[in-house]
């Protein structure tokens, strides 16, 4: 036993001097003129809570999509998520001293919800740091948040999704009356001679032609045509504002196509069952009962406008001036918009913010009701750039207010409570009080 154990020591001892430049005892890569430190060992990172807010994304959302990926990659961060809700508002929050590190942008809100409170943090720096690649993303939604503010700062980076106008179509309404489907690429006066053969009534049943989510429209309209005029106080473009109400309005006066008493309802119509057309959103919160046999094409084009389509603009993950840990922000913002998970996203009918087109192909494909759909519809137009925004000086007003005046406007218009003209001047009235309010707020003449 002694002469075995012997041997193996000899040979340990052989083995050990003839790879002495290999470096025995673990040592690797040796230099064969001298000693070589080893490698420093890895500092283990101290744990700690980063907190991640994402009003109207469910909690179950960020799980499904990010948060297996995120403790993965970061092991020594534990992250507290929060959604919007009651008392958790970002103003709630504040007030509470419940900043977070990482808040999911909304540009109708970013300067009353972000810049007003004192929470804005400019990620060029970062950018810079990182070297990180801007042009991995579609230029019309980088640029939107630098032209919102106007003043050169990056707020955010553009996290799927965005909303592309489409238009859906009740396909059985379509068979029962023997009417051809839509077709990808239709002018929208195309669409209107098929809503005036949808337009019906049958069996004591009124079958609606078209339907519209006014306020995307309007807001998200083919031509960038904005609400508020970006060098003076009041509405944009009169003129072409009373063009674009004109456009929409003539298809309400269709027999048997009388618009829903609000707003709301008007956008609910088309899952209703009896509505064959509805121009809306690509929307993945967007919930169409399955009763309902739809499909899609692409959003009609307007005569005059660009051969683009109209969206509505994503997100954006911000970092927030409080938070003291940015660099790590930014490297799991960096995570979350990654190729792989916005792949991912992008299968599930999550439509990608950046222009990689394998991404962009893949839409809808592992999703079991957008993998039957013609999702090509969402990629047939390019998304139409954001509609100009305020000059640098000029007091500006929240898109929501903006926005709830078009629709409310439009919604007065077509239900015959007022006519174009009138509804526009009132319009502009509105518009002019609100940037007053935010002028005596912020103590401007």
């Amino acid at each position: 036993m002694r002469a075995t154990s012997f041997k193996m020591k000899g040979t340990a001892l052989f083995l050990c001097s003839a790879l002495l430049a290999a470096g025995c005892g673990g040592q690797q890569g040796g230099n064969q003129g001298g000693d070589t430190a080893a490698p420093p060992p890895v500092k283990k990172k101290d744990p700690y809570e980063m907190s991640i807010y994402a009003p109207g994304v469910s909690a179950k959302e960020f799980d499904d999509r990010w948060r297996k990926t995120l403790e993965a990659k970061f092991p020594h961060i534990t992250f507290k998520y929060t959604t919007s809700g009651q008392g958790n508002s970002i103003a709630e929050l504040v007030s509470r001293g419940e900043i977070p590190d990482l808040y999911r942008l909304d540009i109708p809100t970013i300067r009353t919800n972000y810049l007003d409170m004192g929470l804005a943090y400019d990620l060029r720096d970062l950018i810079k740091q990182y070297k990180y690649d801007m042009n991995r993303f579609n230029k019309v939604f980088t640029q939107e948040i630098i032209d919102v503010i106007g003043s050169g700062e990056v707020y955010g980076l553009p996290v799927p999704p965005y909303f592309p106008q489409v238009l859906y179509y009740n396909k059985d309404l379509f068979d029962k009356f023997g009417v051809p489907y839509p077709k990808d690429g239709m002018t929208l006066d195309e669409v209107y001679e098929l809503a005036k053969k949808m337009s019906r009534s049958d069996g004591g049943t009124i079958y609606r032609g078209l339907s519209a989510n006014t306020m995307a429209f309007m807001r998200d309209n083919p031509m960038s045509l904005p609400i508020l005029d970006p060098k003076v106080d009041g509405l944009s473009g009169m003129d072409k504002w009373k063009g674009l109400f004109e456009t929409l309005k003539r298809f309400y006066d269709i027999p048997n196509n009388q618009i829903a008493k609000t707003v709301a309802d008007e956008n609910n119509a088309f899952s209703k069952g009896n509505v064959a057309m509805q121009i809306n959103q690509h929307n993945i919160y967007l919930i169409i009962p399955p009763e309902v046999n739809w499909d899609i094409v692409s959003a009609p084009l307007i005569n005059g406008a660009p051969k683009m389509m109209g969206q509505r603009g994503p997100a954006y993950w911000a970092i927030t001036n409080q938070s003291k840990h940015k660099e790590e922000a930014f490297e799991v913002m960096m995570e979350m918009l990654s190729d792989e998970i916005q792949m991912q996203d992008s299968k599930n009918g999550i439509p990608t913010t950046l222009v990689k087109k394998e991404i962009i192909d893949a839409l809808g494909k592992d999703h079991p009701v957008y993998g039957t759909k013609n999702m090509k519809a969402l990629t047939t137009l390019p998304p139409i750039p954001a509609t100009p925004k305020r000059a640098p000086g000029l007091v500006d007003i929240a898109l929501g207010t903006q926005q709830n005046t078009m629709s409310g406007q439009f919604q007065k218009v077509a239900t015959n409570q007022m006519d174009i003209n009138s509804a526009l001047r009132e319009a502009d009235e509105l518009l002019k009080k609100a940037i007053a309010a935010e002028k005596e707020k912020q103590g401007k003449k």
